[in-house]
């Protein structure tokens, strides 16, 4: 699937003839996207609470700056002559895409609901660096709720046309094996969310392995997209229910 869904163009990433627009897109997503991530984490955990301004703040201005990163990729990928099958914005074998979007978004769903609440049992030393950064980013109540759910919804939109369509389009155009493609697309996935520190990089570098592979089999976007949403909607519905609900009580029983 992921060799049919290569763009026939006379340049890749490994070649000196790369268009220079399509090199700066390759160096936000590698470089910018995670060192603006890292800095406003930064900004954020020096501060010893987070107002609600602050996280909606956070909420639209993200949903800003990934719509607008996704409309520009798309206009150069389409001045380029990618199609919409290069980039996985088909629909093939309908029924059996469907059918495996639903089941897939199921077991994925349930599993990051399971984590959370493992992760909120836990007496591990991370668990102190997660339940920080949870503090400050998820939402903490249903005003905050609905527009962490737009930014879910923006984020498996645009962060998978990104990372699973346009960059294992373009990065498939050097003759790579298809589990290279995946890797360096997953990568590139990782660094976006260092911010969530190491162990932040390693899980959704692992969770973008997973997706990559999806995306080349089925050839379309749609499942990823599905998947993706549904592991944001469940942080920001569960996260605070696990990592900081639970953190309270346990500080009033203490008390």
């Amino acid at each position: 699937m992921l060799k049919r869904g290569v763009a026939r163009l006379p340049w890749n990433v490994l070649s000196s003839r790369m268009p220079w627009d399509i090199a700066l897109i390759f160096l936000v997503l590698g470089v910018v996207v995670p060192w603006r991530g890292r800095k406003r984490l930064k900004q954020l955990l020096a501060k010893p609470r987070v107002e609600p301004a602050e996280r909606l703040s956070l909420y639209w201005s993200t949903i800003a700056f990934q719509w607008i990163a996704a409309a520009v990729v798309a206009w150069r990928s389409w001045a380029h002559g990618l199609t919409r099958q290069q980039l996985g914005l088909v629909m093939p074998g309908r029924i059996l895409l469907f059918a495996v979007t639903v089941c897939g978004a199921v077991v994925i769903v349930t599993l990051q609901w399971f984590n959370l609440r493992r992760m909120g049992r836990s007496t591990s030393p991370l668990r102190g660096p997660l339940q920080a950064l949870a503090a400050r980013i998820l939402p903490q109540s249903s005003t905050e709720l609905v527009p962490f759910l737009a930014l879910a919804l923006t984020a498996g939109l645009c962060e998978e046309f990104l990372y699973r369509g346009f960059a294992m389009a373009v990065i498939g155009r050097a003759a790579l094996p298809t589990g290279v493609v995946v890797l360096l697309s997953s990568v590139l996935f990782g660094l976006a969310h260092l911010y969530q520190g190491r162990a932040g990089f390693v899980s959704t570098l692992l969770l973008g392995l997973l997706f990559g592979f999806s995306r080349s089999a089925l050839g379309s976007l749609l499942p990823v997209i599905v998947w993706h949403v549904g592991v944001d909607a469940v942080a920001g519905i569960a996260g605070p229910r696990y990592l900081l609900t639970n953190n309270k009580v346990m500080a009033s029983n203490e008390a």
